[in-house]
């Protein structure tokens, strides 16, 4: 379906775009960034670059569809012998202003426990955004929330994993994906685009708009905005039934003049979606930035035990998840019961 690009899709104004800033440009942990950075000079031949523990590759690819720019960051277990099994991807799509080197406390995070993750970086409302004049960024914002941005965020996605899916020979960092562990993801604007990709389904023009890519399993959805333009959050997000795992804060507040979502919209969409399984945490303190990796609100050390947490979460509803460990979710809860406010989690 062709949508016209004075709809929006997602968070529905400049100033509700605006508000999904917490996944621009990040610092990371200073030896894993040093390690990753190191990758930009050989991006283009696709070189693997080793880090503590994971290996990554920065890759430059284009949709010959759309004539879009696709670019990714994958993140690889450190030791991939010939013949290794299968392993699990993760899709991650990162929020308004953001890139493919963001989050990479959860790349690596996952490479090291022997899961792959690709962080797709998407053009039309990456970082690019923050560059020219700084009176016309309003407008680039409002451009990068319009439904065309939205559809796009999430060919990107299906693209990437096409794409993974297709290595040849001569792709040194190919390896083989478990069809029954490809996992969504996304932070703030990125959630809304797993969501979307997971079965979420808005209206425009009298007809459901699906995006869904049936090829993914299970979506995790990081401080995700509800979606805006419809009456309701119940019929958008009821078509969602794979599991999901839902992570926010007491203070995941979004704010910017205009435009007010207040963190309680985060345990709506939860609400809402018609998973089964599916899980929500939320931790005590952290502002909407706080699964970046930037450590500026709430000071370092919150920062940090919520990354941590995070981290062990997404390990704990895969296990759940796929490995049929229905205890991994309540070990972990009472693991960091300390600095929850809340957990829920429902069959």
């Amino acid at each position: 379906m062709t949508l016209s690009r004075r709809h929006v899709l997602l968070a529905g104004a400049a100033g509700s775009a605006a508000l999904l800033l917490g996944a621009c440009s990040a610092r990371g942990p200073g030896a894993d960034r040093r390690a990753l950075d190191d990758a930009r000079t050989a991006r283009d031949a696709g070189q693997l670059v080793a880090g503590d523990g994971f290996t990554q590759v920065e890759l430059d690819w284009t949709d010959p569809a759309r004539g879009r720019a696709v670019p990714v960051r994958l993140y690889l277990p450190a030791a991939q012998a010939s013949g290794a099994p299968p392993l699990a991807l993760v899709l991650f799509s990162h929020g308004l202003g953001g890139s493919r080197r963001g989050y990479s406390y959860l790349g690596t995070h996952l490479a090291r426990h022997g899961i792959a993750c690709l962080h797709v970086q998407h053009v039309g409302s990456d970082r690019a955004l923050w560059g020219g004049s700084p009176l016309e960024l309003a407008a680039r914002l409002q451009a990068a929330a319009q439904d065309r941005e939205a559809i796009d965020r999430v060919a990107d996605l299906s693209f990437a994993l096409d794409r993974v899916l297709e290595a040849g020979r001569g792709d040194a960092w190919r390896f083989a994906v478990d069809p029954a562990r490809v996992i969504v993801a996304g932070h703030s604007y990125g959630a809304n685009t797993a969501l979307l990709a997971s079965g979420a389904q808005v209206e425009r023009d009298g007809a459901a708009v699906n995006l869904h890519d049936r090829r993914v399993r299970a979506a995790i959805v990081l401080s995700a905005p509800p979606f805006y333009g419809a009456p309701a959050l119940a019929p958008i997000l009821r078509p969602v039934t794979l599991p999901s795992l839902h992570v926010t804060t007491t203070d995941d507040e979004i704010r910017v003049p205009g435009y007010w979502s207040p963190p309680a919209d985060r345990v709506r969409v939860f609400d809402a979606i018609g998973s089964r399984p599916k899980a929500l945490a939320v931790f005590n303190g952290g502002a909407h930035s706080v699964f970046t990796d930037r450590t500026l609100p709430g000071g370092p050390e919150l920062n940090a035990r919520v990354k941590a947490a995070t981290q062990q979460l997404t390990l704990a509803f895969m296990a759940s998840t796929f490995d049929g460990r229905a205890e991994a979710l309540g070990s972990w809860s009472r693991q960091h019961g300390e600095i929850l406010a809340r957990f829920t989690a429902t069959a």
